[in-house]
């Protein structure tokens, strides 16, 4: 499963249909889900536009109690009233795949390990193997080409329908159930049938180019992604020049976004945003680093908090973006139990950034475009300018 792949909740489209996401590739956060701070202010409706999400969340939960009371489904009911409020990032999870979300918004996850791609010619491919997991204790490589799942063909399928099949539906596919995978390498064609398990895995990744440069990569906003980034920045040498990776990383928690933020902002607002109509604004802790050059790397698969944070230093001039356009996902969603355990979300609203550009649906354009090769040493470019007195 793609990093990305690993912290998004499926999104139902219908009944007893195979589990779909919200990106192609992602399975992170991109709908931000309880992320947003609560106010503790009542939701209030807007002047114009469509029902607040108060009535709207009133209006699903109405219909899983009387789904109930017939001896009906109230997930399938509550599935039919999102539906037909026309809301884009509406969803409703079982009670097994919403602890799955919260599960990996805290780094835990139940599948095999793997980190994969669909190329241009639509075959699936194994980027990453994840140490000491049942994928790695397979044997599996980075590069292996995978084929099918359980059976399944999986080329031409968008990655978020073959993480679905590799992790199985969130009620049933436990730590212990098994999987098995066609596998090609080269000339080798062969199956494992791995077990899923339990595993962690880490937001924050550091490594450091030979120029002197350090990449920070964060996979995704879980709890303790901003304090992980503090701690790598302190232990970079000083004056030189960062690079802030967030190329597809589609969000997580947006205290995490705002608390990175603050590790290179001296305090002031990294967004603001409305609930339904209500205005709030998020704003960075003082003492950020302010002064060490900084690049971020974004592309289409960033979205959500990781657009919130690009916007920010972006916005603020704190650092030159370089990439491709990102995602466009600046919606926000709150979430209600209903009656049998499951949870609906509605959109309650949007968030722009400092200078109040909307997210949603336009996306950010970096500063400098760049494809992926190009994008990693054209930040070194930039970096060695930014790091001259001159």
């Amino acid at each position: 499963m793609s990093g990305r792949d690993l912290f998004c909740p499926p999104r139902r489209v219908r009944r007893g249909a195979a589990l779909t996401l919200v990106f192609a590739g992602v399975l992170v956060a991109g709908a931000a889900t309880g992320s947003f701070p609560e106010t503790g202010a009542p939701l209030r409706k807007a002047a114009t536009g469509p029902a607040p999400a108060a009535t709207r969340h009133e209006d699903v939960q109405k219909a899983a109690a009387e789904a109930m009371a017939d001896g009906k489904s109230p997930m399938e009911a509550a599935e039919r009233a999102v539906s037909r409020s026309g809301d884009r990032w509406g969803a409703v999870y079982s009670e097994g795949e919403y602890q799955e979300f919260q599960d990996a918004l805290d780094g835990r996850y139940t599948g095999v390990g793997l980190w994969a791609r669909s190329d241009r010619d639509g075959r699936i491919e194994v980027t990453r193997v994840q140490p000491g997991s049942p994928a790695a204790e397979a044997g599996v490589r980075r590069g292996d080409r995978l084929r099918s799942v359980d059976g399944s063909k999986v080329d031409g399928r968008p990655v978020t329908e073959v993480v679905s099949l590799l992790r199985g539906d969130a009620d049933d596919a436990a730590a212990g159930t098994t999987v098995t995978l066609g596998l090609e390498r080269g000339t080798r064609a062969w199956t494992e049938k791995l077990r899923r398990a339990s595993l962690s895995t880490d937001s924050v990744a550091v490594s450091r180019l030979p120029g002197g440069v350090t990449v920070i990569k964060i996979s995704a906003f879980t709890k303790g992604t901003g304090g992980a980034v503090r701690t790598a920045v302190r232990q970079v040498p000083a004056d030189t020049g960062i690079v802030l990776d967030l190329r597809g990383n589609s969000g997580g928690l947006v205290t995490e976004a705002v608390e990175t933020s603050s590790v290179f902002l001296d305090g002031g607002l990294v967004a603001t945003y409305d609930v339904d109509g209500a205005p709030r604004s998020l704003h960075a802790d003082p003492g950020g680093d302010t002064s060490r050059p900084l690049v971020t790397l974004v592309d289409g698969g960033t979205m959500s908090a990781a657009e919130m944070l690009t916007g920010a230093l972006q916005d603020r001039g704190r650092a030159v973006v370089i990439g491709s356009r990102t995602f466009g996902k600046g919606s926000i969603q709150m979430p209600t139990k209903l009656p049998d355990g499951s949870v609906a979300e509605l959109t309650v609203g949007h968030y722009r950034t400092p200078s109040g550009h909307a997210v949603d649906g336009r996306g950010i354009t970096p500063d400098l475009e760049a494809g992926p090769r190009e994008a990693l040493p054209r930040a070194e470019t930039v970096l060695t300018g930014l790091g001259d007195p001159s």
